[in-house]
């Protein structure tokens, strides 16, 4: 029901995402009405009476609309209905409701949302966090740097991806000391096998594809996420301008064809969309407001991946392997709480 478009956009999505998955089931959550023109032998309809708006604040996505389709959704996940849930409504609302529904993981203080941006060796770097935590501590970068290690491995079935730490510079003495402190934990939690460091990265590193996971804080991610998406809609838009400037731009823009369009493949961010919730026990997956047919459907197919290779499962794994770390050096505060009166 969430997002820019709703069921006009998210239903044909559904469609084309089940013809392509045989093996998969869909459980439509929102408005009846808004969905019975929706058939098919592998998706089921669970009605909800609500549904919460982009622009609603937490307090009534919460506390007041407790049969929302965002917060029916979540639920399907936690009673165990549901593998996964999708949704591309208020990220804010959504994070809320699937932390208080489905709690974090032990050893987890702050879920993270990891995403991916396109990177020059034609796949894609995943980032975390892209907007769920603007404020952060080094404890938090390490327990990011494990659950996105974790992510990539099921995605891309290496084992050992690499993780950079966002920084102005490639030097250990470079950054705040937040930055500083994080670069020591994650070196740490590296030779403790915990994950694969590379170390510092820059900006530039996201789009080179220097490494496959990058961490960072929520500002900076979601920052470079939107800074991604309007790159690639200005590059293309510029060849298109430039290429129709007259007869002779236009000849070399049908010999350059395959190549404008293998670049225009490869930049598309519909084909990056779905982001994963990280850190809860059960696999939420949030998508762009603004996603077409295209977009939402990949972003449905992430979470099927997520969920047919296990990877609640991965996550819980490697947390339990750096236990002995997150011990040592203490809880990184305490976590929100929501209190619902």
């Amino acid at each position: 029901m969430g997002g820019d478009h709703g069921p006009r956009v998210t239903l044909p999505a559904c469609r084309n995402f089940l013809d392509r998955h045989v093996d998969a089931q869909l459980l439509l959550v929102g408005l009846p009405d808004s969905l019975r023109m929706f058939s098919h032998p592998r998706a089921t309809v669970v009605a909800a009476s609500e549904m919460v708006s982009m622009d609603d604040p937490l307090e009534v996505a919460l506390r007041r609309k407790k049969d929302s389709s965002m917060r029916v959704a979540v639920q399907q996940v936690k009673e165990g209905v549901a593998q996964a849930a999708v949704s591309a409504g208020n990220t804010a609302a959504l994070m809320a409701i699937s932390r208080y529904l489905l709690k974090t993981l032990d050893g987890i203080d702050r879920p993270a949302i990891a995403g991916q941006i396109p990177n020059a060796k034609g796949q894609a770097t995943t980032v975390l966090d892209m907007g769920a935590n603007v404020d952060c501590s080094a404890e938090h970068l390490l327990q990011f740097a494990m659950m996105g290690s974790a992510l990539v491995s099921v995605l891309s079935g290496n084992d050992n991806p690499s993780v950079g730490l966002l920084n102005i510079g490639e030097e250990a003495i470079k950054g705040n000391e937040v930055i500083k402190k994080a670069g020591e934990l994650l070196r740490s939690a590296s030779k403790a096998g915990d994950f694969n460091f590379y170390g510092n990265v820059e900006g530039n590193d996201i789009f080179k594809g220097t490494v496959e996971i990058v961490v960072c804080d929520g500002f900076v991610g979601n920052v470079a996420l939107k800074a991604s998406e309007g790159l690639a809609t200005m590059i293309v838009d510029f060849l298109k301008m430039e290429f129709s400037r007259n007869i002779l731009t236009k000849m070399a823009a049908i010999a350059a064809y395959p190549v404008i369009s293998a670049l225009k493949k490869r930049m598309d961010h519909r084909r990056y969309n779905g982001g994963a919730l990280l850190g809860l026990r059960g696999l939420v997956f949030k998508s762009h407001g603004s996603a077409d047919s295209l977009a939402f459907e990949y972003a449905l197919a992430r979470a099927y991946d997520a969920a047919r290779n296990n990877l609640l499962d991965r996550v819980q794994v490697r947390i339990a392997h750096a236990a002995p770390l997150l011990a040592a050096m203490g809880s990184a505060g305490q976590p929100d709480t929501v209190v619902l009166a």
